[in-house]
């Protein structure tokens, strides 16, 4: 099933942020757990364990640096998937240095201006928390992805060369 875009006069859709638990790391590896929102994260879903140690990782960023990968939740409280911001976690390649802010949902939020609301809402706590820049690292072929970095006043900085073959990410960045 196709879900239409949300048009631009739509209001922002009710998300609510909150640092990853325990039992998150099974709802990501569910919501996930699908081909199409892994197309450009690897092509296919992780292991469990990837998302206990992700969600107790974003537990300790959060506890340092007051930010992390937030559990993005609807206002029934369903988990749609999670955006936020970390350090970027490569040093072979990419805006080593960086932090970056990213967002994940499951396709069942698609289309809906989730990702945007709950990366605006990210942005907010970024500014309150000091960080004076951010990166977005895309897949160059993830337009939903792109979209969302742009509506969100971020520009094309550069491009990079990933570890995987043929492929090539693209940086934007915005002053925060």
């Amino acid at each position: 099933m196709s879900i239409a875009p949300v048009p631009p006069t739509a209001p922002a859709p009710a998300v609510r942020l909150r640092v990853p638990t325990d039992e998150d790391a099974l709802i990501w590896h569910r919501v996930f757990d699908d081909p199409e929102v892994m197309e450009f994260h690897g092509g296919r879903s992780a292991e469990f364990s990837v998302y206990e140690e992700l969600t107790a990782r974003q537990r300790r960023h959060d506890a340092e640096r007051g930010f992390c990968l937030w559990t993005i939740t609807d206002e029934d409280d369903t988990v749609l998937g999670f955006t936020g911001a970390q350090p970027w976690p490569h040093t072979h390649f990419g805006p080593v240095g960086a932090i970056e802010i990213g967002w994940r949902l499951g396709r069942s939020a698609w289309g809906r201006g989730y990702a945007t609301a709950a990366a605006r809402t990210t942005l907010e706590r970024l500014r309150a928390a000091g960080v004076p820049d951010v990166v977005a690292m895309v897949d160059s072929r993830n337009a939903r992805s792109i979209a969302v970095a742009e509506r969100l006043g971020m520009r094309l900085a550069e491009t990079f060369t990933t570890p995987r073959p043929g492929q090539e990410a693209r940086c934007y960045r915005l002053e925060l």
